[in-house]
């Protein structure tokens, strides 16, 4: 096998390879096929689980700031709510008509409901909190606890 590029790097029949005895090689190549079971099939349903969206959270001195993409998402379709320092993020995401379509060549988006959990890493003031819609970004802020400073205790 002539390598084109990369040359340092192995190949993944080689990294395979590398990692398999005699042994090993000799039951694969003895091995049969098994029969596909009931069990082995693929399910094209739908999931009964929402999509996953993804956050950045990050801290300033006196805010903690959590971003989520949800570009496409109208206020309406979104629900933020926190308790006891949990946030959560869910709506839905819709794709529009597509019943007209007949023969799909790429479907790569997701459409539909989808949720996101947080802990929240730092105390917060969960009354003093901010959310805005700009741009396809939910920004949601918050102001954080002020810890006090650890006091010295003086041993008697």
């Amino acid at each position: 096998m002539a390598r084109k590029q990369n040359d340092d790097l192995l190949m993944e029949d080689e990294l395979a390879a590398a990692f398999l005895t005699d042994e090993d090689l000799i039951s694969t190549a003895t091995e049969t096929p098994a029969e596909p079971t009931a069990d082995d099939s693929w399910d094209d349903s739908e999931e009964d689980f929402p999509g996953q969206l993804a956050v950045d959270v990050y801290e300033t001195d006196d805010k903690l700031i959590i971003k989520a993409r949800t570009a496409g998402v109208n206020k309406e379709d979104l629900d933020v709510s926190i308790s006891d320092s949990i946030l959560t993020i869910s709506g839905t995401l819709s794709s529009g008509d597509d019943s007209g379509a007949t023969n799909w060549h790429i479907q790569e988006c997701y459409w539909g409901e989808f949720s996101r959990t947080v802990a929240l890493p730092v105390a917060v003031k969960e009354e003093e909190v901010e959310a805005m819609l700009k741009d396809g970004v939910l920004t949601i802020s918050f102001t954080k606890i002020k810890s006090e400073q650890a006091k010295k205790i003086t041993i008697q």
